[in-house]
């Protein structure tokens, strides 16, 4: 009896030793590429999401904040998000992005994870953009293709079809809309389709590797706060989830690892 007290507390107390696992080091782009709020939010989508189990220590980086955006900032990284932005994919490009091309394509090509939101789905292209989508893709406009929900670029509520991680679909989610990006795959693409526009197919969210990293990008807002809803006068039928863009996330951060392969699901945060 004296035995088994001894070892259910040798127990407890190896168990109550060991350490937590270090929190993953992610960057959010904050800066003149970005609209107002969208680095927030994308920021407080990672801050909830727990991959694993493990937190995220998330920091802002830009041109005007602390931390810069250059090789030495993403050393000891693991993921890098570029949220929304202005409508001028070219002119954003041309002034505000490219000079990061070089720094970018070297973190994920060295195994950084790009998460891409809105703009950040465009920039994650090649016309413009850092060119880190599967050869023979590229992004477009969603906003006016065939048999699309929406037909300009106001900001809107669109339906999405998602598969989850765990396998399951949702079909006809309703998610914040502001003209997002379509991910036109090749005839050869190896990139996974996480989620398509409900209306017409159309891939709304891919998943793929570049180099030894790999690359997310999702055309509408999964990252979208009430504050996004309210500041429009809209209304989210299904009510304001975060569940599909933690799983957007967590799909991204497991990809290529043990926990996809084995089909392993974890329990999605709620803010």
């Amino acid at each position: 009896m004296l035995f088994q007290e001894l070892f259910s507390s040798a127990v407890i107390m190896t168990v109550a030793a060991i350490p937590p696992p270090p929190p993953i080091q992610a960057l959010v782009y904050r800066g003149p590429a970005a609209c107002e709020g969208c680095a927030e939010a994308v920021a407080a989508l990672l801050k909830t999401t727990k991959p694993g189990g493990r937190k995220m220590d998330v920091s802002y980086v830009g041109p005007h904040e602390e931390m810069k955006l250059d090789a030495e900032t993403l050393k000891g990284v693991s993921v890098y998000a570029q949220p929304g932005g202005g409508d001028d994919v070219s002119s954003t490009w041309k002034h505000e992005m490219k000079q990061y091309n070089t720094t970018i394509r070297d973190f994920v090509q060295n195994g950084g994870r790009y998460l891409g939101f809105c703009l950040g789905a465009y920039l994650a292209g090649y016309t413009p953009g850092f060119g880190l989508l599967d050869g023979g893709d590229d992004t477009n406009a969603e906003a006016g293709r065939k048999g699309s929900q929406v037909r300009n670029e106001s900001d809107t509520i669109i339906q999405v079809d998602w598969t989850f991680a765990s396998g399951k679909m949702e079909k006809k989610r309703w998610m914040y809309f502001q003209d997002g990006a379509v991910m036109v795959l090749g005839k050869k693409s190896n990139a996974r389709i996480l989620g398509t526009y409900s209306s017409n197919g159309d891939a709304a969210a891919t998943l793929n590797q570049f180099g030894q990293g790999w690359v997310g990008v999702v055309g509408p807002h999964p990252e979208a706060g009430k504050d996004w809803y309210t500041d429009e006068g809209f209304k989210n039928p299904d009510g304001i989830r975060f569940d599909i863009g933690h799983d957007f996330v967590q799909q991204v951060l497991n990809a290529g690892t043990k926990v996809e392969t084995s089909g392993a699901s974890h329990d999605l945060a709620t803010r």
